[in-house]
């Protein structure tokens, strides 16, 4: 792997860190494009995404049909979003549950990591393409007005795909 390539995995764990939150996307029994707000795990990032969540779940019925999923993350705080590409499986790790548990799940898992009916969705990553603005939330809105007057396309910040 090149320099450049890792500076940008790493800024991708990065931003992934930031969000926390995200959406994910799977594919519906009938095609259509599903998504819902899922929180994503204190781990390492290292390609793998993992995200608790109920063995009897749609989304879970829908992975098991059609694996290909979307994860995009976007920090409210400023501009900067990443769009994730993989593929997701599932299945319940006793380890890994109570390695990340946080008390804040108990809301959606009131047993904790032994909640009947828990597994983990694990993704693991093939591409992402994500956005960073650098310069902070108000630089990247008056980007277009600063092109208008000035007639030179704004710089909405860095735009780098990575591989897996």
């Amino acid at each position: 792997m090149s320099q450049d390539s890792s500076i940008a995995r790493r800024r991708v764990t990065e931003l992934i860190r930031e969000a926390r939150v995200c959406l994910l996307t799977t594919i519906g029994v009938d095609g259509r494009l599903v998504s819902r707000p899922m929180a994503l795990q204190e781990a390492e990032f290292d390609g793998d995404l993992w995200f608790f969540t109920h063995a009897d779940s749609a989304k879970v019925r829908q992975i098991r049909v059609n694996p290909e999923v979307g994860v995009a993350f976007s920090d409210g705080r400023r501009p900067t979003w990443v769009s994730i590409s993989g593929t997701a499986t599932e299945g319940y790790d006793p380890r890994r549950a109570e390695r990340w548990w946080h008390p804040l799940l108990a809301t959606w898992f009131p047993d904790g990591p032994g909640t009947p009916g828990l597994t983990l969705v694990k993704v693991h990553v093939s591409s992402v393409e994500y956005w960073d603005s650098p310069d902070g939330g108000a630089v990247s809105l008056l980007g277009p007005a600063r092109a208008a007057v000035t007639g030179r396309p704004p710089r909405p910040g860095e735009n780098r795909e990575v591989r897996y």
